[in-house]
């Protein structure tokens, strides 16, 4: 049975984030994910492609529903704001996992050299669930 899953680094974009997120929507076994190093969301290391939030968006309605997954790693795939929005809003009703990478994914809008247009909102709406969340122990930004 196949209770860790390592997808790191394979160029994975939002439309096969929206294929994992289906399948873990009727998921009973895997506990561990790692999707880091991706583009869920359009983009690659360097922000190039053009942004999508419909993958981040996928997985997190996925965990709302999923009841097994502990361990997530999504980080590095310039998530920013919109896609924090959507963790943050899983994270309101998800009441198992434990451990969530999401560093260094722009959750601000702006990129490691400052570019970009700057939104508290993504991080906001993380810390709003924060206070409801009872099961998250480690999160990484």
């Amino acid at each position: 049975v196949l209770t860790h899953l390592d997808l790191g680094h394979n160029g994975i974009r939002h439309q096969g984030a929206a294929a994992i997120a289906e399948a873990l929507r009727g998921n009973e076994v895997l506990t561990e994910l790692n999707l880091g190093s991706n583009q869920l969301c359009g983009l690659d290391h360097y922000g190039s492609g053009t942004y999508s939030a419909a993958g981040i968006t996928a997985l997190a309605e996925a965990l709302k529903v999923n009841g097994v997954l502990t361990h997530l790693d999504l980080g590095h795939n310039g998530i920013r704001h919109q896609g924090a929005a959507a963790i943050a809003e899983a994270l309101r009703g998800n009441e198992v996992l434990t451990e969530l990478n999401l560093g260094s994914n722009q959750l601000c809008g702006l990129d490691h050299y400052g570019s970009g247009t700057y939104s508290a909102a993504g991080i906001t709406a993380l810390a709003e669930a924060l206070k409801v969340n009872g099961v998250l122990t480690h999160l990484d930004l």
